[in-house]
């Protein structure tokens, strides 16, 4: 039995550029390197952003004689049983790993790849995770939040009254403690900003961690009083810029006493 590699890929650029600037080399551990170098087979969420990957990562074999299947943003569970049919050596044929990618972070966490994990458990397939960067944990990391209370809600509704309206009740949640994660496709993202200073209380805080790990990188947590203090044109710009935006009531982060004390993890 093959065994399916989750297998992180750098958060920076762009997926039609891929990592060319070596952030691949910078960002993900030698190990989790050379479990990509010696898989031939590839489940990709992007076939294109793989290949550029691939060849950052410098594999020794000609890209092109590596077999690389496009899951796309939404696999299909039609063929999920079909994608996974080399990791099982069905008909006498041998079994091999297999390598999930998602375009940009981890396979699974806000990208495709849960699916196919849940599948590979039925069928009784070793999953194996492998360390990389997440921009969720890093941000929450890096946002002086409660890390030990907080929910990940994805995107949030784009018509401008539900926003407004979900972006309340949102605040709310970030109000009672729990540190509230949610991302928009880049170029929306200072049209979220804008609209989370205009509807949220002046107390809250608000983290903007843009284009974490690359060069350009910004992360800064204020209240929205503080961040409406700058000017306007002062504010980052996040247009086109991967952010993750995260929201915490005033005052410090709680020790969260019901779960014991805290140990590292």
């Amino acid at each position: 039995m093959g065994a399916l590699h989750l297998v992180p890929v750098p958060i920076t650029g762009t997926p039609s550029a891929g990592p060319a600037d070596g952030s691949a080399l910078r960002v993900l551990p030698p190990s989790t390197i050379e479990i990509a170098r010696q898989s031939r087979y590839f489940l990709a969420e992007n076939a294109r952003s793989a290949r550029m990957f691939l060849k950052a990562i410098a594999h020794p074999q000609a890209i092109a004689s590596l077999q690389i299947v496009q899951i796309g943003h939404e696999p299909d569970p039609a063929s999920i049983d079909q994608w996974l049919a080399p990791l099982r050596g069905l008909g006498g044929a041998p079994a091999v790993d297999a390598v999930l990618l998602s375009e940009a972070g981890c396979p699974g966490i806000a990208d495709p790849g849960a699916s196919l994990v849940a599948r590979a458990h039925a069928l009784g397939i070793p999953v194996v995770p492998w360390v990389g960067p997440s921009s969720i944990l890093l941000a929450l990391m890096a946002a002086g939040m409660n890390g030990q209370r907080f929910r990940f809600l994805g995107y949030l509704p784009q018509a401008r009254d539900a926003l407004r309206a979900r972006l309340l009740a949102v605040e709310r949640d970030a109000q009672s403690g729990e540190t509230q994660v949610f991302i928009e496709t880049p170029y929306r993202n200072d049209r979220l900003f804008e609209t989370i200073l205009e509807v949220c209380a002046a107390d809250l805080r608000l983290c903007l961690a843009a284009d974490l790990t690359g060069p350009g990188q910004f992360l800064a947590t204020r209240t929205v009083a503080q961040w409406l203090g700058i000017a306007a044109g002062q504010r980052p710009a996040l247009d086109r810029r991967p952010t993750v935006f995260l929201l915490h009531g005033k005052g410090q982060p709680q020790q969260d006493r019901a779960s014991g004390p805290s140990k590292g993890r």
